[in-house]
């Protein structure tokens, strides 16, 4: 397992260089959704082929170079077919991926073939399809809005539960996966979802405050799981970051492990009370 040699205390990461590199990723997202909603697809495309790289190379041991490259290539094209073509295009694209995957496999041989089909595979679910759906709700009405409040909803869990931790934390919530996750924050994300969830539903989409509630603390469950998913999956594979591209998180995917999952939550429940 790689060990970071720096203490940086109870923040774990580099806290100024990760809270710069955060506000210059809100501004991009920002910009590129309010701008037009053509240069989002780009951005989540752009980092669909980052983090499916860093999943492939860190998930599937011995893959060939001609594998990883493929996966680099069919995210985008899976999230762009999203845009164009709605749900028809995410599962059409995902399926004629899937076939691709398991034909240009066989050039490399018997050895390891489901290990690296089956990994493959996932890797191309557990990012660009699930980040998909953040492209599918970008399309709708109102959906750079909606999109905004995916996002907020989001990092208010990684907010809200990071510093009730930091000031609160005792008991931890999930040791064996995150020894650094703790019910108190736990706590501190549930009610920071909450008042973010209410504000959002009656300000932005005027809506009952009780729906908001309701959507802020399903999401915050999603984002929870979601973090420790990718905790549980970085354990199994003995790593501590998916990648070092993002100075004080890591890499891509250590950014996406609760928006991807949301990204789907937030298409369905969206889909329900707006």
């Amino acid at each position: 397992m790689t060990t970071n040699s720096t203490d940086y205390g109870k923040a774990g990461r580099n806290l100024p260089a990760a809270i710069a590199v955060g506000l210059g990723l809100f501004i991009t997202l920002i910009i590129s959704l309010f701008a037009d909603v053509r240069f989002f697809t780009i951005l989540v495309a752009f980092a669909a082929v980052l983090a499916t790289r860093e999943l492939s190379q860190t998930l599937v041991v011995g893959l060939s170079q001609r594998m990883i490259i493929l996966l680099q290539i069919l995210a985008p094209v899976i999230v762009v077919a999203a845009s164009l073509r709605g749900v028809t295009g995410l599962v059409s694209t995902f399926l004629a991926s899937v076939i691709l995957i398991l034909s240009v496999r066989l050039l490399d041989g018997e050895e390891a073939y489901v290990h690296h089909v089956t990994r493959s595979i996932f890797a191309l679910v557990y990012v660009p399809v699930l980040a998909s759906f953040a492209v599918l709700l970008s399309t709708q009405t109102d959906g750079a809005w909606k999109v905004l409040a995916l996002v907020l909803l989001t990092a208010a869990t990684d907010l809200g539960g990071y510093v009730a931790g930091a000031l609160f934390g005792k008991h931890p919530m999930a040791p064996k996966i995150s020894p650094n996750k703790t019910w108190e924050g736990f706590a501190g994300a549930l009610v920071l979802q909450l008042v973010i969830g209410i504000l959002l539903w009656l300000f932005v989409f005027d809506q009952s405050l009780w729906e908001g509630a309701i959507v802020g603390f399903i999401m915050m469950l999603s984002a929870t799981f979601g973090d420790l998913i990718e905790s549980m999956i970085k354990r199994d594979l003995g790593v501590k970051d998916m990648g070092s591209v993002l100075p004080g998180h890591g890499g891509v995917m250590d950014r996406l492990d609760s928006l991807v999952i949301n990204s789907f939550v937030a298409w369905a429940l969206f889909g329900i009370f707006l």
